[in-house]
């Protein structure tokens, strides 16, 4: 059998239960083991002295014995084990808890490294509960201790101790799906040399070489899968639609369209009725209307549901809250229901009866235009003659979900829309299956978000500004960009992958403000003040009661995470606090901000950053100075590189066609390196469309693997 296909219980230490604890890890085989990545990396090659470390801040140390451990057990039955250690810049009080056998490791005289966090009590410096390892001066230590992800009964120690027993023959016997040519002109190593540095990297270059090869590959991967998609388009079975003016529509407007608005709506209008010149047949639409927040996307769909419908077909939009949905048919059926066309809203919440009734209206045609949540995908919901499909906020979903909504009619149109100001080069490599149509420029009457940046020392103004704005009748978001601070944030001893080429330079980033800790603080505060958190582990009934009530002034601070980046239109939220600024891409940031200032009302956006990295200042000062949503995207490209653009937050992963997933893509910070693997992609399948040549054999099996695991296809 190959190594590499060998069962994991033909490794030393792994029984039948240690085999299950890997099973659950998806790790069956020695494959399996060696593609399974580290999630972080614990930076420990760079040793600072005592006089020169961080507070509060993870740090690895070189430090000599000075005493014997002495224990001693409190009143809580708790362990403390104390000894002195020292460099040549200082000396420190090492501190164990319930770690008794420690008084077996450390000996007076011997060296070790020591990595965690240094911090005063009582004036004593101090280093608690750290990591550590002998040190010898002939026998270095490596840079980076892998961090796997994990599952009950593993520890990353028992992963390590596997990964190291297997890693060399595996790497070497990897077979390279990557064609030489492709390897030898983008400066890559090889496949055996990624796997290996991506599990132990021998330093820092090392490290960031294997994971551009790794996103090279994604992304590769991915090019192939949307080229293809490109190519195999179904041809000349589209719905032609039937010729109409668009005037009863926009008489109804209470404003004209933008230039940008009117070519969104021409591109339509010209793939869904014209058609290419001379060809009797048309092709179903498969366009991307990329606008920033509040650049009147909405109405641009509106004008393509009143298309269809004059056809004598339906539409169909799918949004992906509850409460966006309601939004969106409260303000359709206002403008439809003048124009005698019926609307109906299918959501989750919808009652039995009701969706009886919804459902019977859509499958006879008497409802025109559907707007509704994941509910549209879900069911026995079956259109009478489906002709438009439009998806909002396209970053929310998958290519897949989509899908299956198409599946309801092959031949009906797809309009998606995003809201992320995309670079046009950046959206023609994600949504290269898709024509684009850009909104640039921003409706007449939109209010500019003043945009001021602040540190901790600010807080008590802060909190003033938020009473003042209350006061004044407005509302407040503050973003947080966490739920609640995980034991990576609070232990600091974890390294990402992003740090290698991170937009910060360096390991010492503030901590995290969390969601649900920080409303708590702030209510004690402001006691008087209304105030309510929300975050995505939350029930969708209750965030949407949250936001509902929100909206209806029933609360005047809303604490949340990202979740509110895809939210209803608030008009009288007048402020927008955003916590640990650094930690969001600038497009993110920018989004956030559309949140604020969309009615009558002054506002303001705060972005609170204890970070003093020159990097990640230019980048706040980007946000303070520039308003304009393609120029903050181009210039996040520029300064942190395209990962952002793959997820929106940290615990997401960008999916697309045929269920691909990133994982080192979004961490690349190299836009050139990016491009290149598209390109790579869109010269393969120009040159070999069905991927038969011996070169590209292994690139279709991966393909064709992807493919298989997700149940989907590139068609």
């Amino acid at each position: 059998m190959n190594y590499l296909e060998s069962p994991v219980e033909s490794l030393k230490g792994v029984g039948p239960t240690r085999a299950r604890q890997l099973e659950r890890l998806g790790i069956k085989t020695i494959r399996d083991l060696v593609y399974l990545f580290p999630r972080a990396y614990e930076k420990r090659g760079d040793v600072r002295s005592l006089s020169n470390a961080p507070l509060d801040m993870p740090v690895a140390t070189l430090l000599t014995v000075a005493s014997t451990v002495k224990s001693v057990r409190i009143k809580n039955r708790m362990t403390v084990s104390k000894f002195r250690a020292f460099d040549e810049s200082g000396s420190v009080e090492v501190v164990f808890f319930n770690a008794p056998y420690v008084k077996d490791v450390f000996t007076v005289g011997a060296t070790f490294r020591f990595y965690g966090r240094l911090s005063y009590s009582k004036k004593l410096l101090q280093l608690t509960n750290p990591k550590y390892e002998p040190y010898i001066e002939l026998k270095p230590l490596p840079d980076f201790i892998p961090i796997y992800p994990l599952t009950g009964g593993l520890s990353s120690k028992v992963i390590d101790t596997l990964m190291k027993a297997v890693i060399d023959e595996a790497s070497s016997l990897l077979p390279d799906p990557l064609p030489e040519q492709i390897r030898l002109e983008n400066s890559l190593p090889t496949i055996g040399y990624a796997i290996r540095n991506a599990h132990f990297p021998q330093d820092e270059e090392s490290l960031s070489k294997s994971l551009s090869r790794l996103a090279f590959d994604e992304m590769l991967l991915f090019g192939l899968g949307i080229s293809l998609q490109a190519r195999n388009r179904n041809s000349g079975d589209g719905i032609r639609f039937s010729p109409c003016s668009l005037k009863p529509v926009l008489d109804l407007l209470p404003y004209d369209l933008t230039d940008d608005q009117k070519s969104a709506v021409n591109d339509i209008y010209r793939d869904t009725v014209l058609g290419k010149s001379g060809e009797p047949n048309i092709n179903p639409m498969t366009r991307i209307l990329v606008g920033d927040v509040g650049s009147g996307k909405t109405v641009c769909a509106i004008l393509a549901m009143y298309i269809a419908v004059c056809s004598g077909h339906q539409a169909a939009l799918m949004v992906p809250t509850e409460i966006l949905a309601t939004q969106h048919y409260s303000e359709v059926s206002s403008l439809f229901g003048k124009l005698g066309i019926k609307v109906e809203l299918l959501i989750g919440s919808t009652t039995a009866k009701e969706k009886k009734r919804i459902l019977a209206d859509i499958e006879s045609g008497e409802a025109q235009v559907v707007i509704g949540t994941h509910a549209l995908i879900t069911g026995k919901l079956e259109f009478k003659s489906l002709g438009l499909i439009i998806t909002d906020e396209q970053h929310r979903f998958g290519v897949n979900q989509r899908g299956v909504l198409k599946e309801k009619c092959k031949s009906a149109h797809m309009l998606v829309m995003s809201a992320t100001p995309i670079p046009r080069t950046l959206a023609l490599t994600l949504y290269g299956d898709l024509d684009i149509s850009r909104i640039v420029t921003m409706p007449k009457g939109r209010m500019r978000v003043d945009t001021y940046t602040v540190d901790e020392s600010y807080r008590k103004r802060l909190d003033d500004f938020i009473r003042k704005q209350v006061l004044l009748g407005g509302q407040c978001y503050i973003v947080c960009p966490a739920i609640e601070v995980a034991d990576d944030e609070k232990d600091g001893d974890v390294f990402s992958p992003t740090a290698i080429s991170a937009p910060f330079g360096d390991n010492t980033r503030p901590p995290l403000k969390s969601a649900v800790e920080y409303s708590a603080e702030l209510q004690a505060r402001m006691p008087d003040i209304r105030i309510a958190c929300l975050h995505g582990k939350m029930k969708p009934g209750e965030k949407d009661a949250i936001m509902q009530a929100f909206s209806q002034k029933e609360l005047d601070v809303l604490v949340s995470t990202t979740v509110i980046e895809v939210g209803i239109n608030v008009p009288n939220a007048s402020l927008m606090i955003v916590e640990n600024a650094e930690r969001f891409g600038l497009s993110q940031l920018h989004q956030l901000r559309g949140r604020v200032g969309r009615g009558s009302r002054r506002s303001y956006c705060v972005l609170v950053s204890d970070m003093k990295t020159e990097q990640a200042m230019a980048r706040l000062e980007v946000m303070r100075t520039t308003y304009d949503g393609y120029e903050i995207a181009e210039k996040d490209l520029a300064l942190r590189g395209p990962g952002d653009f793959f997820s929106t937050n940290s615990h997401d992963n960008f999916r697309q066609s045929g269920g691909f997933e990133f994982k080192f893509a979004k961490l690349c910070d190299n836009s050139e390196l990016f491009s290149a693997a598209f390109s790579a992609a869109r010269g393969i399948v120009a040159s070999d469309p069905e991927l038969t040549r011996p070169e590209h054999a292994l690139l279709k099996k991966e393909l064709d693997d992807i493919i298989n695991r997700n149940g989907s296809s590139i068609s």
